[in-house]
Parts: C-alpha cells; sequence; structure tokens
C-alpha cells in the first residue's frame, strides 16, 4: 500500500468508525485528518501576471509534485515550465549552503523583467537576481523588513524639499511655516509667516506644472489618543513590557486643515474660503491641473454623509464642488467611491450609489454637471477594471444582473462613457477573477463556485471567446477523501422579498437520519459581503468544525455590503442588528426541509466585529442562538478605532452606540459565553473584552474567558481553536470532550 493510498484508507476507516458518534476522540481526529486532505488541490493558480512588452504571462499553481511555475506563449498558445526548477533549486542550495528542493522552493516576491529574461525574488532573506536564458543566479542585498503598526499617524511637519517641475526651485518647511529656494542663487524666500507649532504648514507640498504657484494645508493638530498594552510575558525578558499605540477614537477630535494657494513670484498668499469645508473627517491629497489652471482636492464631512470633489481656481483661489453627495444615512467613502479625471479635468468618471445601487457616472469637469448615467439598473458596479479613453469605453466587474443568479458573482462588463453599448463579457453562472494583459487584447478568466472547481481560461477582450484553456483544477484526491461540496442556499430575508444568502456545511460522516446542533459563523462587517463565492474547501476551517457533530452556516445578511444601498444602509447606526432577523429566518427556512438542522441547539462564533456579533447573539435573540465564542470583539463602538465606526455608526456619538454595546447590555446574557482575547491586540482595543469581562462579573453571569499572552488580533490561534471546539461540544451537543492528552 502506498503511502497516499494508506492515508485514504485510514481516513475512510476514521470515517466509517465515528458514522455514529458526535464530539468524540474519533470525531477530532477525523477533523484533524480532513485539514491535511482538504488542502489537496491541484492545478488551480490563484494568479496570473502578464509580463511587460510581451504577450506572455506566467503563475505559479500547486501540483502533486509540489509548487510549479509555468508560463503561456500567448501567439502560440503554448504553456511551458517558467524556468527549471531543479537547476535554481542546485544553484540555491549552492549559495545558502542549505538543501532546497526543487518543487518546495523558499522564494517569494517573483517579477519578471527584460521581456522575461530576468527573474527577481527574495530567498532566505536576501535579493536575488536569476538570469533565465543563461540559468546565472546572482545573489544582491539582504532584504530589509519593514514591519509597523497599521494605525501610526505619520507626522506631516516634516518632509524632503520639494522641487519645482521647471528644476529651478525648492520648496521646503522651517519653523512651520513655507519657504522657497532659487536653486541657482541659493536665496530663500519665506512665503507664509503666521506658522507654529499649534498652527503649521504642512510638508506635502504641492507645486503646480508651471512651477509658479504652490499648494498644502495649514494644519491646526488634535491631540492623539494612545492605546495601551500590556505584554505580560516577552520573550527577550522577565519583565512585562508597556507598549503603546497611536489609536483615534470615535468622537475625538480631529486636526483642522485648510487649503493654501501661494503665488511664488508675487510672493503672496491667495485666500480660499474654508465654507465648503467645514467639520471635515479628512481633506485628500492636493492635485493640480496639469496646465495649472486650478488644483483638487476631495472633502469627506464627519459622519460621512457629505462628501465632496471641491477645485480651486489658481488665479482667484475661488472655490467650487464639481461633485457633491449626500446621504441620510452613509456614504461608503472606505469602499465605494471611484473617481478617475479624464482629459485634466475635462471629465470626470464618478460612482455613486444615489440612484439605490452602486453605478458609474460621467460629469462635465468644467461646469460640474452630470452628463450622463453610464451604467444603470438594479444591479451593482463592483470594480472598475479599465477605462480605453481612446475608445471611450469602461471594463469592470459588476454583480447581480441576473436574477436566478446568486447576486454575488462578479462578471466582468464593458460599455460606452455615453451609456451604450453595455456587454455582459463572461457568460459562465460562477464568481470570476480576471486579469487583463497591457496591451487589453487578452483576458486570464479564472471562474468557480463553492461547488464548482477553478477553471482557467485564455479569453479575447472584444468578443469574450475562449482562446485556451489554461488551467483546470485538479479535486480527485479532495473527493476520495471525503469532501462534498457545501449546499449554497438563500431564503427571503426580512422583507419578504430580498433573497438572503449563505452555505450549508455538513460532516463527511453525514446521516440525514440523525440530528445536529447547527453553528454559525459570521462576519457581519458592513464594508463587505464575506460568504466566499470562488472555490474554497475546509474555507477557515469550517468542514474541519463540522467533522464534530455539526451543520455549520455561513450567511450575508442585510447591513452587509455589495448589494442595493437599502440592503447596505440597514446597519446604520444600529450594527448590534448584524443581519440576525435574516439570519433566523435563513435557518428556519433551511430547517423545514431538513430536519437533520436542530434549531433548538444553535451556536455561533466570529472574530473581531464577527466577536461582536456572535456575543450580540446572546445579548439580543437569546431565543434564537444558545451559545456563542466570541474572539477579540468590538463589543463597543467607542472603544474601537475612528474609521470604521463612524463610517457606519456616524458621528457625534450618541445613544445609539450604548444602545449596540455589548458592554452596556452584558446584564441581558442568557447562554453560554466563551470570550477569546489576544492580550497585544492592537486591531481592536482588548480592553473592549476586558469591560465586558467586567460588567458580566459584575452582573454575577457564569461565562468562560481566555486570554492569550502575546498574542495579536486572532480568533485565538490554535490553542484558541481547540478550546472552541470543546466548547461547542460540550454545550451544543453536551458530552465532555475527549481529554487533550488522548490526542
Amino acid at each position: 500500500m502506498n503511502i497516499k493510498n494508506g492515508f485514504v484508507y485510514v481516513l475512510f476507516a476514521l470515517i466509517s468508525i465515528g458514522a455514529k458518534a458526535q464530539g468524540e476522540l474519533v470525531d477530532y481526529q477525523r477533523a484533524d485528518s480532513i485539514k491535511q486532505a482538504f488542502a489537496k488541490v491541484y492545478h488551480s493558480p490563484s494568479s496570473f501576471n502578464w509580463i511587460k512588452d510581451t504577450e506572455k504571462f506566467w503563475y505559479q499553481m500547486k501540483t502533486e509534485k509540489g509548487e510549479e511555475y509555468m508560463q503561456v506563449i500567448v501567439s502560440e498558445r503554448h504553456k511551458q515550465s517558467l524556468f527549471d526548477q531543479e537547476r535554481l533549486a542546485l544553484l540555491l542550495s549552492n549559495e545558502t549552503y542549505d538543501t532546497i528542493k526543487a518543487y518546495q522552493l523558499p522564494i517569494s516576491r517573483v517579477q519578471l523583467e527584460e521581456k522575461g529574461k530576468l527573474m527577481k525574488f527574495q530567498a532566505k532573506g536576501y535579493h536575488w537576481e536569476y538570469d533565465l536564458e543563461d540559468e546565472m543566479l546572482v545573489k544582491k542585498e539582504k532584504v530589509e523588513t519593514r514591519g509597523g503598526y497599521w494605525g501610526t499617524r505619520w507626522s506631516d511637519r516634516e518632509g524632503e524639499p520639494v522641487v519645482s517641475p521647471d528644476k529651478t526651485k525648492e520648496a521646503y518647511i522651517r519653523e512651520h511655516n513655507v519657504w522657497v529656494k532659487d536653486l541657482s542663487s541659493k536665496e530663500s524666500t519665506q512665503l507664509s509667516f503666521d506658522g507654529s507649532p499649534g498652527n503649521y504648514y504642512a510638508a506635502d507640498i504641492q507645486w503646480s506644472p508651471d512651477s509658479k504657484k504652490l499648494a498644502t494645508y495649514s494644519v491646526r493638530p488634535a491631540e492623539v489618543r494612545k492605546l495601551t498594552l500590556l505584554e505580560s510575558s516577552p520573550e527577550d525578558q522577565l519583565q512585562p513590557k508597556l507598549q503603546t499605540r497611536d489609536y483615534v477614537k470615535p468622537g475625538d477630535a480631529l486636526p483642522v486643515k485648510r487649503p493654501v494657494l501661494f503665488h511664488v513670484i508675487e510672493r503672496k498668499i491667495v485666500p480660499i474660503s474654508d465654507e465648503l469645508i467645514q467639520n471635515h473627517f479628512s481633506l485628500s491629497r492636493i492635485i493640480w491641473r496639469e496646465d495649472s489652471r486650478a488644483f483638487t482636492f476631495e472633502y469627506n464631512q464627519r459622519g460621512h454623509q457629505v462628501y465632496r470633489v471641491l477645485e480651486v481656481n489658481a488665479a482667484s483661489g475661488s472655490i467650487r464642488p464639481l461633485i457633491e453627495e449626500q446621504s441620510e444615512t452613509f456614504i461608503d467613502y472606505s469602499g465605494k467611491k471611484f473617481r478617475m479625471d479624464l482629459e485634466d479635468g475635462k471629465e470626470i468618471i464618478w460612482a455613486s450609489e444615489r440612484d439605490g445601487w452602486r453605478h458609474l457616472y460621467l460629469y462635465d469637469g468644467e461646469s460640474g454637471t452630470v452628463k450622463n448615467q453610464i451604467t444603470k439598473g438594479n444591479w451593482v458596479v463592483r470594480e472598475v477594471m479599465h477605462v480605453d479613453k481612446e475608445k471611450r469605453q469602461i471594463y469592470f466587474l459588476a454583480s447581480g444582473m441576473d436574477k436566478k443568479e446568486d447576486p454575488y458573482h462578479l462578471h466582468l462588463c464593458k460599455v460606452g462613457l455615453d451609456g451604450k453599448g453595455f456587454q455582459q463579457i463572461t457568460t459562465e453562472e460562477a464568481n470570476h477573477s480576471i486579469s487583463f494583459s497591457d496591451n487589453l487584447t487578452y483576458f486570464i478568466d479564472v471562474f468557480s463556485t463553492q461547488d464548482m472547481a477553478p477553471v482557467a481560461q485564455l479569453k479575447e477582450v472584444s468578443s469574450g471567446k475562449v482562446l485556451m484553456e489554461i488551467e483546470e483544477a485538479d479535486i480527485t484526491q479532495l473527493e476520495t477523501a471525503g469532501w462534498k461540496a457545501p449546499e449554497i442556499f438563500s431564503a427571503k430575508g426580512r422583507d419578504g422579498k430580498t433573497n438572503i444568502w449563505g452555505l450549508i456545511i455538513k460532516p463527511s460522516n453525514f446521516d440525514p437520519e440523525k440530528s445536529y446542533p447547527v453553528i454559525e459563523y459570521i462576519y457581519a462587517g458592513p464594508h463587505s459581503s464575506f460568504v466566499p463565492k470562488s472555490f474554497a474547501p475546509n474555507y477557515r476551517g469550517l468542514n474541519e468544525l463540522a467533522e464534530l457533530g455539526f451543520i455549520v452556516v455561513q450567511i450575508d445578511g442585510m447591513g452587509t455590503s455589495n448589494r442595493s444601498k437599502a440592503f447596505h444602509d440597514v446597519c446604520w447606526k444600529n450594527l448590534k442588528d448584524a443581519g440576525f432577523p435574516d439570519r433566523i429566518l435563513w435557518m428556519q427556512e433551511a430547517a423545514k426541509t431538513r430536519p437533520y438542522m436542530d434549531l433548538d441547539r444553535v451556536g455561533i462564533f466570529g472574530t473581531s466585529a464577527g466577536g461582536q456579533s456572535s456575543t450580540g447573539a446572546l445579548l439580543f435573540h437569546p431565543e434564537f442562538y444558545k451559545v456563542a465564542v466570541s474572539s477579540c470583539g468590538c463589543h463597543d463602538n467607542r472603544m474601537d478605532k475612528i474609521w470604521w465606526n463612524e463610517q457606519w455608526m456616524g458621528y457625534p456619538i450618541g445613544k445609539h452606540y450604548e444602545e449596540c454595546s455589548n458592554v452596556v447590555n452584558a446584564k441581558n446574557l442568557e447562554g453560554k459565553l466563551m470570550l477569546i482575547v489576544g492580550e497585544v491586540d492592537d486591531n481592536v482595543d482588548p480592553s473592549s473584552t476586558y469591560q465586558l469581562v467586567n460588567q458580566l462579573i459584575k452582573h454575577d453571569k457564569n461565562f468562560d474567558f481566555l486570554m492569550v499572552p502575546g498574542m495579536g488580533h486572532s480568533s485565538g490561534g490554535e490553542y484558541g481553536e481547540h478550546k472552541r471546539r470543546d466548547f461547542f461540544v460540550k454545550n451544543l451537543i453536551g458530552i465532555d470532550p475527549p481529554a487533550w492528552e488522548d490526542f
């Protein structure tokens, strides 16, 4: 018996032995077994890379050998190895004094240059260059590791001098003011005189293309809140460490900025009215028009209900709105904004949800009026892929056009800037990932669903015609190991009209005559939708969890993104909703024809925003949800980062923040709850969890709590996952989990 067949035999034996078990040792062992087995998907590349100035592309994929690198010569419709992997493995082994295996190459950040003749990559802490023709390998400089905290607020007080486009002058900040230096005479001139530590000029100075004018912001700074973390068990010392991070929270004061225009030759400041930028959340970077007639920037009002594209006349300093968006709820600036200026601003392509769906509009950039709506209908533009300025066509990804298809499936479409000639280029009923050639003649289309393995094809852009089959995923071993595709299910939401979509995952030893507790994996962050639409076996380990004897579901309820504006608006000032009315109806509808789903035993778990929602399930819907495990939850939106929470919960802070708070509503806890938090989580303040713990203790609530020393924002790692599984087994199946030492 070979190793592969032996593994499959053992797995089937485990399935057979555990056919009647739930939550027992054999189920845990089977869950561990499928983690490896369900990863065996071959010939399914995830990304493609076109080689500049050629009609070639390359990709990397997993095969039974290991990782293989391939290239396609489009003109010949020919596929071949990108390079001799045995040769590179030998060269790397010699250079690193290590044993490198040909199909386990430790290389990353691969780039092909010189029309595919030179390959650059990183490996073993160094940069490398590999001549693909001469097969010569050269070791370059050491890789600089640049870590950094996502929330660090970089100072705009200081910066390098900015040279003018004509190379005759440079502008810089000196003692908080703007200065200009003549590079030939070395003479410096002070342009502003009112700068101070409490009201300075920003170093991000923008020259006009004619080198006659400058624009920047004057800034009145605000105090930046610090997040304080205690690392109890550092690896490099006995005593604990105190860490701090920049961490602005909802309601905090923000810097006040004003655009400033300088006429350099006249050495004067041209006043700009701040009437249109009051109470801003942010002002974007200044961008000059190519002819120096004006500059533009974008204004995002605090509360995200007004958004403007503003233009400042370079001669007079007069300011006017080119585009203005207003919403009674929120403008999704962080996920749905798109702007492209054409012909130096004579026209502007703009994305908006003003008609209830995200669509594209063509603006007259001179008058600030809409020339025409480019796309229209009860469907969503998801991403602009390319604008062909010569042909005046837009290529974009959209979803929801076919009412019989999953409304989240991405399709490639094109349309003229005048709104005419709309065409859906991809026709396969699946989720599509697209990669264009540089000359926009070809595109690579990878399409799949959760129950259909990926197919990669080369297609013609003009017609959508298939020119070449690139790869088709091999899932033979996956199916042999007992994998079954999840069920894709939809049911009406709370309004009785809108379809809510989700997945149903069963254990590999599923018996329709048995009764199974149901566990929902939840992430209801309004910034996107989350039920996977492409092929992803054992997504987030959900198949492993199901293997213990559960039906596992994932659902996108109202309040998440990528549907209509009304669908999305449910979340506004109401994150505790989390789509629960839709989720509950969805499960109840599914159970009508699936009696094995026991809705008297429903659990739920999630991380971050999902941590908030899973705890909220027990606080606000205890009649349905009985057990929850919440990791690194944002349990009170006043405690979390400003941009995410003010985007959906609004500004100013009001009673609605308290109404949505798990901390405030801790007294309502029913059911079984486990809380997990990373000690040094610098994404969601861990005090959000600690404050919930405090309130639960004060209200004499029984719950479980796990703090993981040294861990950041996560679901708890392997230890936390084991605790989560045990918690569900004990409280939903009703048996004691197997002893850890038995594994």
